[in-house]
């Protein structure tokens, strides 16, 4: 079974406070099952971003996997928000997390996924 949305989002907020990174909430979804997306603004003007892994590449149904999106480049943020826009269309209990690091870590680790 698959840890809830709200709580894997709280658990991934204080890892990046232990990191001492700065992450928020930007948009909430649904506590229980909503998708979550992890923005990484590199502080240059583009951001990284992950979303979940399509359920195929999944490895097994406990554990949260993601893919980089934008084929793994960083992006401006109009072109990030504009794909975020575009989701929230599909799921709108969508959770959206900013995170914002110079060097792009995302703490995902092992769950980063290639496509």
């Amino acid at each position: 079974m698959r840890l809830k949305s709200g709580i894997w989002v709280s658990a991934y907020l204080r890892r990046c406070a232990v990191e001492d990174v700065p992450a928020i909430v930007v948009r909430r979804g649904h506590a229980d099952a909503g998708a979550i997306f992890i923005a990484v603004d590199l502080l240059d003007g583009t951001l990284n971003l992950y979303e979940p892994a399509p359920a195929g590449l999944a490895v097994t149904d406990s554990e949260r996997r993601w893919i980089a999106c934008f084929a793994g480049q960083p992006a401006i943020e109009e072109k990030v928000n504009a794909y975020l826009a575009r989701q929230a269309e599909f799921d709108p209990d969508l959770w959206v997390i900013a995170v914002e690091d110079k060097h792009g870590r995302h703490f995902l680790g092992e769950a980063l996924t290639a496509a």
